[in-house]
């Protein structure tokens, strides 16, 4: 499991420093898992809600960093998978868009704070089925999703946390 960053474009070089050294840690820490794990079958990305070039035509388009390690590791065999059921997410889209626009109703806040909730827990409980689904036993997978992500995998799933130590200089660049 790969933590995705996301925030406002970097413009400062600090920040792109940070963040570029980020990703470099990331690819040297998936590339020490692959030689004791065996090299990536599958590769998780959360908002794919296609696979294959399909998948990485759109990864192109909106994340870039992440684009090229998933690029070359397709490259190297890995399969990009469908990771999200496309009306689910874009229910969650729209409706984080609804709060972000300052509401008078109080009533009209908890509505929808709660129906986010319940489209969260199904968008991932989609995805840790989708990945039930299509990781075989003894397959080496990759999941690329946020930090607060609610996804509970299969008890025969073991997980590796990559927090590279650029991830906590990421994290306390964005907040000064």
């Amino acid at each position: 499991l790969v933590p995705l960053v996301y925030g406002p474009p970097i413009e400062s070089e600090e920040g792109l420093a940070i963040l570029q050294r980020y990703w470099d840690q990331v690819r040297s820490q998936i590339a020490s898992l692959e030689s004791k794990l065996g090299e990536l079958c599958h590769i998780y990305h959360e908002s794919l809600t296609e696979g294959g070039p399909e998948g990485l035509k759109f990864l192109e388009n909106v994340d870039q960093r992440s684009f090229s390690f998933v690029e070359t590791k397709c490259q190297s065999g890995a399969t990009l998978e469908a990771t999200e059921d496309r009306e689910t997410l874009l229910e969650t889209l729209d409706l984080q868009r609804c709060l972000m626009v300052p509401l008078s109703s109080e009533k009209v806040a908890i509505t929808l704070h709660e129906w986010l909730t319940e489209s969260n827990r199904s968008r991932y409980e989609k995805i840790g089925a989708q990945i039930d689904a299509t990781l075989g036993e003894n397959e080496v997978g990759l999941l690329m999703i946020s930090e607060r992500h609610q996804v509970q995998f299969a008890q025969d799933i073991e997980v590796f946390y990559v927090a590279p130590p650029a991830l906590d200089a990421l994290k306390r660049w964005f907040d000064e």
